[in-house]
């Protein structure tokens, strides 16, 4: 039935699914992959959380509308009380709202209702006379749930906004992919077998190919017929610990899923991983009731999924077998480089702790808790780092010698260092810092800028960024091709993520002019490095206070030159 549009702006509803706003959109001028010209969205008011469906043809709307109830209804315990749409009779108008007072012979109520068509073409006879079509509003009364709900993405119905099937490098540890333009680390197996480490590296691989083995991730077969196998390449990588010297040797056998075929060799890809404000709450809390914190390294996580589309591979090189020269690698399992592999490997593991009662949060698809009693355990997910927080060492316990049991384990005691943040602790007075001290040195390195002067402000007092300031001339231009600035913002940003909140404003400001910065934006962003410099051996500290959740905003329209945008 064809709603009628709403005129002016309501009050929001006071509960989940009291009101929910629908849209269908199409046809598309180009189809979506998979020949997808239409899609149609449903949003809670309550909540602002939405779904996307996307349709080949626009009567799927109502089975796509069945698809979504089911799947709220089942989250929120709620139920559609609209019915269907049939004849109600009209009585007259409420003076308190828009829309219609309809009687109901049926079920003998009377209720309001603004989406109606009336039916006035009737005989005074007809027994329709006096009836409309109409569809009743929603008055189940508000009940306690919970303040969101999370969608779950279907595998046949995919959001109209994909993510970016892009090959995305995913950090083993540490500094999140920005350390490998730092270090000195081969890039060839040749470099490798070359390098003053050679033996290590060595070592290293036959380590590598032993965990293909026991894992069991390809069968060698002769090329079938029209098969085009994707290459693979060896990637060397330093581990170093919370002081930069060199821990372990890492070696990974990746695949060049660039060579890879959108819908022949793979479909979705993408595989979240915890958030940093995440992990930062739950070590604030942890530090506020003194839970233990544990971390545990997945060894070779990706190898743990299962490839479900029929990929080849080129023989690694260096480990040819030996009078098998001329076959290829059948993939049974997502191996490192695989645009899918990220996401079999989460999927996986997904499945494994869910199946041990953990239960995965609402906001974050990488965090999950488990409560027996009065024990309470947290496990954070990021790539094959985990996290294991909770207030029963024995419960802790347990659960790390199980996920022993279903993936091969690295036990890394009590939690000192991740994603590139030390953290220390002082139980005594349940406190937790953490700093990221290595990160910003490598940083400033990066940019030229461990030499300059320590700044004592991260923006100084007086300066005013606009786009005025963008490059005029050709010659200004050309300069600022040669400054990595959206670079350098990004490398600020993973910072205040994790342990530099102090730097979120000359951020905010500096990153508005990524893609017109002049000389004058650039010198910002060196006036935030020269900031951290100075204060990269400071800690973010959590304890001490109380567990209060506090934010600050601030607006300031009329400052924004530009587009007087905040």
């Amino acid at each position: 039935m064809t709603k009628k549009p709403f005129v002016g702006q309501s009050a929001i509803a006071n509960g989940l699914l009291d009101l929910v706003h629908t849209d269908v959109c199409g046809p598309l001028s180009i189809p979506a992959r998979g020949g997808f010209s239409y899609f149609i969205t449903f949003t809670d008011d309550h909540s602002w959380y939405g779904y996307v469906y996307l349709m080949r043809y626009r009567f799927e709307a109502f089975g796509r509308f069945k698809e979504y109830r089911l799947e709220v209804e089942n989250q929120t315990n709620r139920k559609n009380k609209s019915p269907s749409v049939g004849p109600r009779w009209f009585i007259g108008y409420p003076k308190e709202t828009a829309g219609y007072y309809f009687y109901d012979p049926a079920e003998q109520k009377i209720f309001v209702s603004r989406n109606a068509v009336f039916l006035e073409k009737g005989f005074p006879s007809d027994s329709r006379h006096d009836e409309v079509l109409i569809e009743e509003s929603n008055e189940e009364p508000h009940r306690d749930t919970k303040t969101s709900f999370e969608p779950t993405v279907h595998t046949d119905s995919v959001p109209v906004l994909r993510r970016s099937t892009r090959e995305s490098r995913v950090p083993d540890s540490g500094f999140v992919g920005l350390t490998s333009q730092l270090d000195n680390d081969p890039k060839t197996y040749g470099e490798a077998m070359s390098d003053i480490d050679s033996d290590k590296w060595l070592e290293a691989m036959k380590s590598e190919m032993g965990s293909m083995g026991s894992n069991q991730v390809w069968t060698l077969v002769d090329p079938p017929k029209g098969a085009r196998p994707v290459g693979c390449k060896w990637v060397y990588k330093r581990k170093l610990g919370a002081n930069g010297e060199v821990t372990a040797y890492k070696v990974r056998l990746v695949a060049k899923g660039y060579t890879q075929r959108p819908e022949v060799d793979f479909e979705e890809t993408y595989s979240p991983v915890a958030m940093a404000k995440s992990i930062r709450i739950l070590l604030a809390i942890a530090a506020w009731y003194d839970y233990e914190i544990w971390q545990i390294d997945v060894k070779t996580a990706f190898l743990n999924g299962f490839v479900e589309e029929e990929i080849f591979m080129d023989q690694p090189e260096g480990f040819t077998a030996v009078g098998e020269e001329q076959k290829i690698c059948h993939l049974q399992r997502s191996i490192y480089g695989l645009k899918q592999a990220s996401r079999r490997w989460n999927t996986r593991f997904d499945e494994v702790i869910r199946g041990y009662d953990f239960i995965k949060n609402d906001y974050d698809p990488c965090v999950y808790k488990k409560i027996s009693g009065s024990s309470v355990a947290y496990l954070v997910l990021y790539v094959d780092d985990i996290l294991l927080i909770g207030n029963d060492v024995k419960m802790l316990g347990d659960i790390k010698a199980w996920l022993s049991t279903q993936f091969s384990m690295k036990d890394m005691g009590q939690a000192s260092y991740i994603l590139g943040i030390k953290i220390y602790r002082d139980r005594s007075r349940r406190l937790l810092g953490l700093t990221q001290s290595s990160y910003i040195e490598k940083v400033l390195k990066r940019f030229k800028m461990e030499h300059s002067k320590r700044g004592l402000l991260p923006m100084r007092h007086g300066i005013k960024l606009s786009k005025k300031q963008s490059p005029k001339t050709d010659e200004e231009l050309k300069r600022m091709l040669n400054i990595p600035y959206a670079s350098a913002v990004g490398s600020i940003q993973y910072a205040v993520e994790c342990t530099k909140p102090d730097v979120a404003y000359a951020l905010s400001v500096t990153s508005r002019y990524q893609a017109c910065a002049g000389e004058a934006h650039w010198g910002a962003v060196k006036s935030i490095l020269k900031y951290l410099k100075r204060t990269k051996d400071m800690f973010l500290i959590y304890g001490g206070g109380e567990l209060i959740l506090e934010g600050y905003s601030d607006a300031s329209f009329q400052s924004d030159d530009g587009d007087a945008k905040s």
